[in-house]
């Protein structure tokens, strides 16, 4: 396989090829024919790119050829979110009267998918402490269809043993489906370790420039295939000037993400013995407590760590306000860097009480950019001292 900065810049050139070194932007609803068997073709072809915009478009398939290399897996296809991927995804693979595994530790969405969505279509849920390989057993019965994990996990960035979790899903024939939005395919490829279907929020790091909402999803073609059928019903398309976006970003990809796991560390380290700190949450910490896990699945460590404070709420927002260069946004994965209160954010999605078993009140989620890792670290650690100050 060529190295990733290759692939990123060469892997779509089979796709509607052209001319053009710049893959131009195919900005239609619908495509002609030139007679019925051609028509009939395009109709009918999963993932197509020459029909409807809806059923596939020449920029769509450019960005799922370039993800799919980027994973390893045989395919892949995009959607207009990283929650439409997810949300599509699980309405293909089971219905009512199944049963899912997800994890404790996870993005706000899923969980609340899992906990609001599936129950209201006839669909059990278990959600289970993902540091421990054996709780994915003991929630495992007759009617578990799908395990859904994301390592690192949002926001408390735990890591979830891909190989014990595909171990135990196979021997059960059960699908396995991976977040892989905080990783990337620079850090971390789960279908290496035997995931079948991974997806992104390609809204963050994929693109990289906080301009783009869109999902993709990846795996072998006969998952695939039911799940693109869905799409069509679901009609969650990504534009085609976003999927055009999101293939510029890709380009870079190599380039911006060694940046993001240096300043990802740097402020981990910096801010792991401050004194207004209790705790940062990050696997490239030789105190992380799965850190030798993640460093056997890992490559990097990214640029997303959580922070918890010692004066709980009050204090995480205050430093939010005392930073000078990561706005607060509810985003991530772009050149410029931000941070979050997740308690905050999450109340619209999750209920109080689900909201205080998912995030610590004094937890912020610092998402490091591109800038120069000095001056976040001189920025994040004067934010601190001002909050200790002000305690």
């Amino acid at each position: 396989m060529p190295g990733k900065s290759t692939v990123t810049v060469h892997a779509d050139r089979h796709v509607h090829p052209s001319r053009a070194v710049a893959p131009p932007i195919h900005q239609t609803a619908a495509f002609s024919a030139e007679d019925g068997e051609t028509f009939a073709r395009a109709a009918t072809e999963a993932r197509g790119q020459d029909f409807y915009t809806r059923f596939g478009n020449p920029n769509h398939a450019q960005v799922a050829a370039v993800v799919a290399e980027l994973e390893g897996t045989e395919a892949a296809m995009v959607t207009a979110s990283g929650m439409a991927a997810l949300t599509t995804a699980v309405l293909a693979l089971v219905s009512a009267g199944d049963h899912v595994i997800g994890q404790r530790s996870t993005y706000g969405g899923t969980a609340s998918v899992l906990l609001n969505l599936l129950p209201r279509l006839g669909v059990t849920t278990t959600l289970v402490d993902q540091t421990d390989p054996e709780a994915f057993e003991r929630a495992l019965t007759s009617r578990t269809r799908l395990i859904l994990v994301e390592t690192p996990s949002n926001p408390l960035l735990q890591i979830t043993d891909l190989r014990a979790v595909v171990e135990l899903a196979h021997a059960h024939e059960v699908v396995t489906m991976a977040d892989n939005t905080f990783a990337t395919p620079l850090n971390q490829r789960p279908a290496e370790f035997g995931v079948d279907l991974v997806w992104h929020s390609a809204t963050k790091y994929l693109n990289g420039h906080s301009d783009v909402s869109a999902g993709v999803i990846a795996g072998p073609a006969a998952l695939l295939d039911p799940i693109w059928d869905t799409s069509l019903l679901t009609g969650a398309t990504l534009g085609p000037i976003d999927a055009w976006l999101l293939l510029r970003g890709m380009r870079t990809l190599p380039l911006r993400i060694p940046r993001h796991n240096a300043n990802g560390q740097a402020l981990a380290e910096a801010l792991h013995e401050h004194p207004a700190v209790s705790r940062v949450h990050y696997p490239g910490l030789a105190s992380h407590p799965q850190h030798k896990l993640a460093a056997d699945q890992m490559s990097g460590y990214g640029g997303v760590l959580g922070v918890e404070f010692t004066g709980g709420f009050a204090m995480a927002d205050a430093f939010l306000g005392a930073l000078r260069y990561p706005r607060r946004s509810a985003s991530l994965g772009g050149v410029e860097s931000l941070a979050v209160h997740p308690a905050s954010m999450w109340r619209g999605m999750l209920s109080e009480d689900q909201l205080a078993e998912a995030v610590p009140p004094g937890l912020v989620r610092l998402a490091a950019g591109t800038e120069d890792t000095a001056d976040l670290v001189a920025d994040a650690l004067a934010a601190a001292d001002a909050v200790r100050g002000a305690a």
